[in-house]
């Protein structure tokens, strides 16, 4: 690959103090002082890149890998060329995710603008009365609102909008284009470009000339160390509030309604739907384009698999797919036996299966 402009290689950092750094060990002592720049897959990594693997899979690959230290469990090693030195760690995938993150820190977060010579852009919009911290950065064109409190170290996005009365805490990252009203944001958190937080949820009584809106007086709160993709939008709650739980992580283009519970940790994946008063456990991953019934509970460290339709409580612990969503097994039993089916069917022109 060309020299990418927006990302560029990290000054290096020798194998020992990589290493050590991810609290894994080098297998050969010798290679302590190679020097490594950056990370990439194996068919393509060169001198100076780092790269991984997590099975045998990866043989053939390693094969002509050209990299400067392959990392992987010490079950592995021995695919691993004896030209390439070798990184061993009981975890190899989390290692390799914090050698990118140490190789290129900008990365982790989204892109932002320069605000010019001081920390406040002079095209920035801010009520006298919001209170921010020292370190605070306010982008070309955003908007905070009164009373709003902003904490040390957070950057604010170009024409990004911060409502009034909206709490964000120290070292969060809100990217261009978003808008957060009626929210309480925590420590850490990183919320892409255009992301919409706090506004009204989806809420009409029928009535005798048509829908009548209820109105959605709750909020939107969302603890430490968060992050929330592009376009992903979280309805405030109607009376109670809407919570997303510590350390989750949202992907693009996710709608959460109102009064949805979300508990610590979890994973959710790009156009995932979440309808109302959902309570979701520790620990769940939802897999992209699932669809969420309102008013149903999903027990801890839940797996949903991608497109399914989940229209009743999940126990704590299992694996789910399909629509209507049962366990994965059945689902996959399911899912074969249609194949098999239709593979009948086609030899069968007149549709009907062989006793």
């Amino acid at each position: 690959m060309e020299q990418n402009v927006f990302f560029l290689p990290h000054e290096g950092l020798k194998l020992a103090e990589l290493a050590e750094f991810l609290g894994a060990e080098l297998a050969n002592t010798d290679h302590a002082d190679i020097i490594v720049r950056s990370v990439a897959p194996i068919n393509r990594a060169r001198a100076g890149d780092v790269c991984y693997i997590l099975s045998r899979r990866s043989r053939d690959e390693l094969l002509t890998c050209q990299a400067s230290a392959v990392i992987c469990d010490k079950a592995l090693a021995d695919l691993v060329p004896q030209h390439i030195p070798i990184i061993l760690s009981s975890n190899p995938h989390a290692a390799f995710a914090m050698a990118g993150g140490l190789f290129y820190p900008a990365a982790l977060r989204p892109v932002t603008i320069s605000p010019g010579d001081s920390e406040i852009a002079p095209s920035a919009v801010i009520d006298p009365s919001a209170k921010l911290e020292k370190g605070v950065i306010v982008e070309p064109l955003a908007v905070i609102g009164a009373h709003a409190e902003i904490g040390e170290g957070t950057r604010i996005g170009a024409h990004s909008i911060i409502g009034p009365g909206v709490k964000i805490g120290r070292d969060c990252s809100i990217a261009a284009g978003a808008s957060i009203l009626c929210a309480l944001i925590g420590n850490g958190v990183i919320i892409h470009n255009g992301v919409r937080i706090g506004q009204d949820g989806f809420g009409y009584a029928p009535g005798p000339r048509g829908m009548i809106k209820i109105v959605q007086i709750g909020r939107v709160i969302i603890q430490d160390n968060v992050e929330i993709g592009a376009n992903t939008t979280i309805d405030r709650g109607a009376m109670d509030d809407t919570v997303i739980g510590e350390g989750t992580k949202i992907d693009n283009q996710v709608q959460i309604g109102h009064n949805v519970q979300m508990g610590r940790h979890c994973a959710i994946v790009a156009q995932v739907g979440i309808a109302g008063s959902t309570k979701i456990g520790n620990g769940v991953q939802i897999g992209g384009q699932a669809g969420i019934k309102g008013h149903v509970t999903i027990g801890d460290g839940v797996q949903i698999a991608a497109k399914s339709g989940i229209m009743t409580d999940l126990a704590a612990g299992g694996q789910y797919g399909g629509i209507p969503a049962r366990p994965l097994k059945d689902y996959l039993r399911e899912a074969a036996q249609q194949v098999s089916k239709s593979k009948l069917r086609g030899r069968n022109p007149g549709g009907k299966e062989n006793d």
